[in-house]
């Protein structure tokens, strides 16, 4: 297969990953009108419950930097120079494996629908269309809507559901498991996928 190709294939494997992150995100913006809204989807596991939520997130992982005024700016910038580094290491052939080119797809979705929500969704809240275009764009947010709790672990958040894992959404899943395979493919000598047979 040659490198083109393989290219192709990875962008159409991201671009769905991205439509599938933000079609899920917009269900939620489009069905929930407030915050933390829940919809209860499994109660008769003992060991879990699965809640479907709309949080808004303006940091990053477990939620922090959630409410600052600089978390929108800076974590967006930080989410541009990652896609460029990682376009630029791709075309360098960093990702010469399967296992890294699967870890590069996955990041690179989770990053790119993590910063559309940065940079959209602040101007689709309540009011927006009175607020200047920096006051919407300082307004914007990640929709987290998966939110599991843990009834056997007691909280004082909730008594009752138990402890609740920080909500997280596709994006973010993406991003955990491009996490592991890097770890996993650090443990192997990187080999590229084609190699010239000797003789």
């Amino acid at each position: 297969m040659t490198k083109n190709r393989t290219t192709l294939i990875l962008i159409l494997i991201i671009a769905f990953l991205y439509v599938a992150d933000q079609v899920s995100k917009w269900a939620i913006v489009l069905n929930f009108e407030e915050l933390r809204d829940v919809v209860r989807v499994v109660t008769d596991c003992p060991l879990f419950h699965l809640n479907i939520v709309r949080a808004h997130n303006q940091g990053v992982a477990f939620g922090m930097g959630d409410g600052t005024v600089w978390a929108p700016f800076v974590f967006l910038a930080v989410q541009v120079v990652a896609l460029t580094l990682l376009v630029v290491f791709y075309r360098r052939g960093f990702f010469c494996t399967r296992l890294l080119k699967a870890a590069w797809v996955c990041i690179m979705a989770g990053v790119l629908g993590n910063m559309t929500d940065r940079l959209l969704q602040g101007f689709f809240l309540k009011g927006a269309e009175h607020l200047s275009f920096w006051q919407n764009f300082a307004n914007g947010y990640v929709v987290d809507f998966l939110d599991f709790s843990f009834p056997w672990i007691s909280s004082a958040y909730d008594p009752v559901g138990g402890y609740h894992w920080p909500a997280f959404n596709v994006a973010d899943s993406c991003v955990c498991i491009a996490a592991g395979l890097f770890l996993i493919a650090s443990f192997f000598e990187p080999k590229p996928e084609t190699e010239k047979v000797k003789d």
